[in-house]
């Protein structure tokens, strides 16, 4: 893949996007616009279609690490642009710009990196793991 490639889709915020469908107890209270971490699901989601292309059979790509910045509220049935673009290789990783926008401007970005890993081994791996816990 060649840096400043580029993936894109279109999302409409959903009720289970919001912020305030994050809280796990009476105690918690969040706003009703669109989570942060949903920003960061929907930021992954972006870069992974982009290293589709460069996937053999029964591998994909996971999430290793990001430091983004989202600095401005979308409420429900609005629409967000998620953007992923390449930036280079580290090593194994895949290393992305990532950015969203609504209709008032730019919602969130940062960094993003990403690896390409068999599924057979990462599930017996993370199944390994726990069975060594109990």
């Amino acid at each position: 893949m060649e840096s400043g490639a580029k993936g894109e889709f279109v999302y409409t915020v959903l009720q289970q996007d919001l912020a305030s469908e994050v809280a796990v107890g009476t105690e918690d209270s969040f706003p009703e616009v669109l989570a942060t971490s949903r920003v960061i699901g929907l930021m992954e989601v972006s870069a992974a279609r982009l290293l589709q292309p460069l996937l053999k059979p029964g591998e994909l790509s996971v999430g290793v690490g990001i430091d983004i910045k989202h600095f401005a509220p979308t409420p429900v049935g609005e629409e967000v642009s998620v953007v992923a673009t390449f930036l280079e290789p580290d090593g194994k990783l895949y290393l992305f710009e990532v950015e969203v926008f609504d209709r008032a401007g730019k919602v969130a970005s940062g960094k993003h990196s990403r690896a390409i890993v068999d599924k057979n081994r990462l599930m017996d791996g993370a199944k390994s793991r726990m069975a060594k816990v109990g």
